[in-house]
């Protein structure tokens, strides 16, 4: 296990380089004298502390008032699960009274962020407001409202100015010099930089309405009056998981009732100082010190306690430890994103214990603590991953425009092209990303569709987490970028296990697909299939990891050999871009995990059960020559027990899309008039 050290200098520190200024793009500290008699606005939204804040260390350092802010804007939290919104709830609680104990407060308020905002700078003649820069595409597009709308108001002095700042983990220089490889990037032997202490803030002014912080009631309420209730019921989709759907539905088959735990009706026994605050108690909450506690008792994890606190942290760690270091996201990860602890005071905070626990010194041949290991790779590893997704929003060097979407805390990547006409997802195989679709995005956009093309958590240069990867969370995943981000009803294209990815969202998901397209598709046909029985557990081999270290090792080797294999009438299309992609990704941490999952995939729900009920809306687009499978055998198969398939036979390999892409493109074109014309059809009929 590869170990970054930790700066060796003991001493926390501001660092300058983390502050980028809206129109003089640096922070001049020489000014502080002249600044101090002015005002700031300092806009929280996924940075909810104190402790370690560039933003409000600098703001504080520069302004004679700081007005710290808090905007329930439904655009943000719309896509908050109950969960999470519990979170939010308790960490600015405890924010508001840290605030509190410098002479501050924290301003709460409902609306649009961009008006709220510009009220604000004219009632406290604020000349600069702070904001956190953001990797996600609809976080980046209300930061532009929100400067857009300061800019041009003509009742605001022209004097203002927007800060953005970010909390350096490495302290890169240039951004867009960030190579795109991971071990080129090891191999900077870039150290972590040190969290800084918490701000010391200038008295609030007391006239202020701060305004009260709501119930969890109040925010649904909000929620749903902004968003309306068609799209409320829309989110609703996302409530159930794929295996409750699925047991639900086997159960209805063979006349029995699931067994499902009731957490809304077993009420948790909550320990006085408990770090598990929302009503399933199995994540870190609460504010900045609460998630420090815990932290501190998940790395001390081997010691063993007798505060009953700890105790719990302990317990959690032990069910969330669904394979070796996972319990740190699963436990963590929420705390992360709403910004209660930054992502280097935990690798600081790691490191410190290591330290302890060797006499000072770090071994290079890895932690002696799981627990260390886990949350140190984590941070290190999100680190990394949100560096090229901020690198991909500030420069413009690949194939499309890329996109930042979080799902449940990772970053993943996408794109969309096209202005009108049907809404279009295209989903690739195992290994591959969205550019696998490089010559399909805008073939099919052209001709009067809108396309979306995602890259799968745990591909390409979308998040690796250590979490276990199932069928069934790629899936989810798919659902949940339909409802958040394409919002309406799509035609789904997906390719290899892609196919199978999309055939089961078909299957557990109808209203939020149109057609289906499998290109090659994975999965099999059961002829009279009924029902079987669906665990949570996944059986691995006991030397997973090191198979799969294996299976990468000589996949890396032949990667040219074996791809040129799957394009058998036009092997130039396995050209250098394709293969140093897929090289570059295999690199990425995390790499190992999503390679273990080859040996986890349950694929014993047939397509013929998922695609029940889509005659005529399913479209086999399979080449031939795909040296993975008997393309006959199959189709014969699908043929047979699939009712109302269209089915086009292509003279090419596993990827037809990509050997001979504008065939592909016109078929799936085509395909897709006719669909909607059937649809539009059936609407009026």
């Amino acid at each position: 296990m590869a170990l970054l050290s930790f700066p060796s200098s003991p001493f926390r520190f501001f660092s300058p380089h983390s502050i980028l200024r809206r129109r003089s793009f640096v922070c001049s500290f020489s000014a502080a004298t002249d600044a101090r008699s002015r005002s700031a606005i300092l806009w929280f939204k996924h940075d909810l502390r104190i402790d370690d804040h560039p933003g409000l260390a600098a703001a504080s350092q520069t302004h004679r008032f700081v007005l710290p802010l808090y905007v329930f804007d439904h655009r943000i939290l719309y896509r908050y699960s109950d969960d999470t919104l519990e979170l939010l709830l308790f960490a600015l609680e405890d924010l508001r009274n840290s605030l509190k104990e410098q002479g501050s407060n924290l301003m709460v308020r409902f609306g649009s962020a961009e008006n709220i905002i510009k009220e604000l700078v004219k009632e406290v003649k604020a000349t600069d407001v702070f904001i956190e820069e953001e990797v996600e595409y609809e976080m980046r597009q209300l930061i532009g409202v929100v400067k857009e709308t300061l800019e041009t108001s003509s009742s605001l002095d022209g004097n203002l100015d927007i800060v953005m700042w970010r909390t350096p983990f490495y302290d890169i220089k240039e951004l867009k010099e960030l190579p795109a490889s991971y071990n080129d990037f090891k191999k900077m032997k870039l150290l972590p930089t040190s969290p800084t202490h918490p701000a010391t803030l200038p008295v609030a002014e007391t006239e202020l309405d701060w305004g009260p912080l709501p119930s969890f009631s109040d925010i649904r309420d909000f929620i749903e009056e902004r968003i309306g209730k068609s799209k409320v019921s829309w989110n609703l989709m996302k409530g159930k998981s794929a295996e409750v759907i699925l047991k639900e539905n086997f159960s209805k088959l063979s006349g029995t009732k699931p067994k499902f735990l009731n957490v809304e009706s077993n009420e948790r026994r909550r320990l006085d100082k408990s770090v598990f605050v929302t009503r399933k108690g199995d994540i870190v909450g609460g504010g900045t010190n609460s998630v420090l506690n815990a932290l501190a008792a998940y790395l001390r994890y081997l010691e063993g306690t007798a505060r009953d606190d700890w105790q719990e942290v302990h317990e959690r760690l032990r069910n969330a430890e669904t394979r070796e270091g996972a319990s740190f996201t699963s436990l963590f990860g929420p705390a992360l994103c709403l910004g209660t602890i930054s992502r280097r005071t935990v690798h600081y905070e790691a490191i410190k214990y290591e330290r302890e626990r060797n006499a000072g010194f770090l071994s290079p041949f890895g932690y002696s603590a799981a627990s260390v290991a886990a949350a140190a790779d984590a941070v290190c590893s999100m680190e990394w991953f949100s560096l090229l997704a901020l690198k991909s929003q500030l420069s413009k060097e690949g194939l499309y425009s890329i996109c930042i979407w979080r799902w449940r805390g990772h970053l993943i990547q996408y794109t969309v092209v096209g202005y009108e006409g049907p809404a279009i997802l295209l989903v690739h195989g195992f290994g591959a990303f969205l550019e696998h679709y490089r010559d399909n995005i805008n073939g099919i956009a052209e001709r009067g569709n809108r396309v979306w093309a995602i890259t799968l958590l745990g591909f390409g240069k979308s998040e690796k987490p250590n979490v276990v990867y199932t069928e069934l969370l790629w899936a989810e995943l798919l659902r949940d970028f339909i409802v958040e981000v394409v919002g309406e009803p799509v035609h789904q294209v997906g390719n290899s296990i892609g196919g199978y990815f999309v055939s089961i969202v078909a299957g557990l998901w109808p209203a939020l697909v149109k057609s289906v397209i499998l290109i090659n598709s994975a999965g099999n046909v059961i002829p009279g299939f009924s029902s079987r029985r669906i665990s949570n557990e996944r059986q691995t081999l006991a030397a997973a990891g090191l198979v799969a270290q294996l299976l990468l090792f000589y996949l890396r080797l032949n990667i040219r050999n074996t791809v040129k294999s799957f394009y058998p009438t036009k092997t130039d299309r396995a050209d250098n871009w394709l293969i140093n992609e897929m090289l570059r990704a295999s690199n990425d941490p995390g790499v190992i995990v999503v390679v273990e999952s080859i040996f986890t995939f349950d694929l014993s729900i047939p397509l013929n059960y998922l695609l029940e009920g889509y005659e005529e809306r399913v479209l086999i687009l399979q080449g031939m020559k795909d040296p993975l499978s008997d393309s006959k055998a199959k189709l014969a198969m699908l043929k047979e027990h699939c009712t109302g398939l269209v089915i086009k036979e292509l003279d090419a390999g596993h990827c037809p899309h990509d050997e001979h892409p504008q065939e592909a493109n016109r078929i799936i074109c085509e395909w897709i008039v006719a669909v909607e014309r059937k649809l539009t059809a059936n609407t009026y009929s």
